[in-house]
């Protein structure tokens, strides 16, 4: 029987490339290096357990975007200061590969969000998201208008300096500072944030992830962005529409049976309450 392997993206960062090299002196060539910003790594070998990134949440965000399609389980390592995306810690990398090896792991599903613009009849943008979708302007003094559709009903035009469209792993991240709510991975919804709006009833809103998005920029300014996982950036034209809905791929998660979702909720927001 053939040796599985497992890949490994590391974060150019000195401690995480340093922390990289003892996890391939100590596993050897079960461990291949994999390089997302090489357009040739894309033919992933298909004898990998699963991927481990050794990093934050931005680099677990380029990965889920580099392998699109693939169902490769991932594995994210904490390197930064808050993470959500990374369940294991540092301190317990060597016992966690050695279970990915034993097979002695669980697979948590993440829902995406499909992402398509429409510019002039013609589809510009086609991208999967795992933590969200955000409109935003570049002039500071200047308010967005997003007109929201659902199922092509119309909702209501948010005026504001922008609006955020998250699944529930992208709760934690933007839609959070912007006062979105928390919602665990499980519950199956989309997330409508809008940054600080100009009319104060506009509040974030949870649907079902069976609702079909469409935002219009109606009445908005020139210089429009729209901002794909806080990774890649799209410059938008007025008169574009914007359709989300919830994808048919899912990123597979590797967890733990010590590593709730709400054990890392509290301890990436510091929950103690006096209690550990």
């Amino acid at each position: 029987m053939k040796t599985q392997r497992v890949g490994i993206v590391i974060k150019d960062e000195d401690h995480a490339q340093e922390k990289a090299r003892e996890l391939i002196n100590k596993f050897g060539d079960n461990c291949v290096v994999i390089d997302t910003r090489n357009p040739s790594q894309k033919d992933l070998p298909d004898d990998l357990s699963c991927i481990i990134i050794l990093g934050g949440d931005g680099t677990f965000l380029s990965v889920a975007r580099f392998i699109e399609n693939k169902e490769i389980p991932l594995m994210g390592v904490k390197f930064g200061e808050v993470g959500f995306l990374a369940e294991t810690t540092e301190d317990m990398l060597y016992d966690a590969v050695d279970s990915v090896f034993r097979g002695d792991y669980i697979i948590r599903e993440r829902a995406q969000l499909d992402i398509k613009v429409m510019r002039n009849g013609k589809q510009i943008v086609d991208v999967d998201v795992l933590n969200d979708a955000v409109i935003n302007k570049v002039a500071l003094s200047r308010l967005a208008s997003c007109a929201v559709y659902l199922d092509g009903i119309y909702l209501t035009t948010y005026r504001a300096d922008g609006l955020i469209v998250a699944t529930p792993t992208g709760s934690t991240a933007y839609s959070l500072a912007a006062g979105g709510p928390v919602v665990h991975p499980a519950v199956p919804s989309i997330i409508l944030t809008p940054i600080c709006p100009f009319t104060l009833t506009n509040r974030p809103l949870l649907i079902p992830d069976s609702t079909r998005v469409e935002i219009r920029l109606e009445g908005s300014p020139e210089d429009m962005i729209l901002t794909l996982d806080g990774q890649e950036g799209f410059e938008m034209d007025p008169r574009d529409k914007i359709f989300i809905k919830k994808s048919r791929n899912s990123i597979k998660m590797i967890s733990f049976e010590d590593q709730s979702y709400f054990k890392v909720l509290k301890t990436r927001l510091k929950w103690s309450g006096g209690k550990t």
